[in-house]
């Protein structure tokens, strides 16, 4: 797990909201406003902070309206979550932050016709350096479920021919193993023969490598081309749709969580609810003692 200050955090979950999911600019400015007052009053250890402190931030907000307090509850929630899921933290701990009336957001995913129409764009492209990069970017995120950060910053060799796995270095230095399918492996073979061999990553760019900026923005104009809305789309909503599609599958969750990287599996848990209505039809047809009229 790496340590960031709290000015550090804060910057860089800004940084993501304006690139990632093109929030205006009064919101960003809302959440910055929310996530400063709230590193104030826990003496700049917020980025740190642990449900106990969550808590007793909590408590310093009892005396705000119920919007309010659930305004910087959910600023919090989406803060720590981003720190979680760039690396920055193992844990999440903002269930301990009130929830006035709200409920957690499920996460944003894409159905099955959406990653088709996708698709359909990336297999009619014009075989260009720019759209090999496009194909094998999409494919692994989609395919393997990467985050972003991962993704981008993978070294040049990590992907193998004949290989159908790749090792991640992730939260808590932790390694993790991550399915590599047929498709990614061929999208990853054409890109690479465009990539100098000595370079040290996969997708370089000037002397390092791509950005997530620029990941945001490729993701978002493909959206666009397949005629999906771009603010529907983004590198996490692909990861969330890999998700989601396994286990509408019928993966297993504790696999899932493997595959994903997550240091608790209630973080896992969520892409269940997704699946709720789902389930609750999948029981109502199927089940032995299901009424056939309803």
């Amino acid at each position: 797990m790496s340590h960031v200050s709290d000015r550090e955090a804060i910057a860089l979950f800004l940084d993501m909201l304006m690139a990632e999911r093109g929030v205006a600019a009064n919101t960003v400015s809302a959440y910055e406003r929310d996530l400063r007052q709230a590193s104030e009053l826990l003496g700049g250890r917020l980025a740190g902070a642990d449900g106990a402190a969550l808590a007793r931030l909590g408590h310093e907000w009892r005396d705000l309206a119920r919007a309010s307090v659930a305004r910087k509850s959910s600023a919090l929630r989406r803060f720590f979550g981003f720190l979680l899921d760039e690396g920055h933290r193992a844990d999440d701990p903002s269930r301990e932050l009130p929830r006035p009336g709200t409920a957690r957001p499920l996460p944003k995913t894409l159905s099955t016709a959406d990653i088709d129409r996708l698709f359909e764009v990336l297999e009619r492209a014009e075989d260009t350096p720019a759209n090999r990069r496009r194909s094998a970017l999409v494919e692994l995120l989609y395919g393997s479920g990467l985050r972003a950060t991962e993704l981008v910053s993978l070294p040049r060799r990590s992907i193998q021919p004949a290989r159908p796995y790749a090792v991640l270095r992730g939260k808590g230095d932790k390694e993790r193993l991550v399915p590599v399918g047929a498709r990614a492996l061929a999208a990853v073979a054409a890109h690479a023969e465009l990539v100098p061999a000595d370079a040290r990553y996969l997708f370089p760019s000037g002397a390092g490598h791509l950005s997530r900026v620029r990941l945001f923005q490729i993701v978002k104009a493909l959206a666009a081309e397949a005629g999906i809305p771009p603010d529907r789309i983004s590198p996490h909503v692909l990861r969330h749709a890999f998700a989601t599609h396994l286990l509408d599958g019928g993966a297993d969750l504790r696999a899932l969580q493997m595959m994903l990287g997550h240091a608790d599996i209630a973080t896992t848990q969520i892409y269940t609810h997704v699946q709720s209505k789902h389930l609750v039809e999948l029981v109502r047809s199927k089940h032995p003692l299901a009424d056939p009229k309803e």
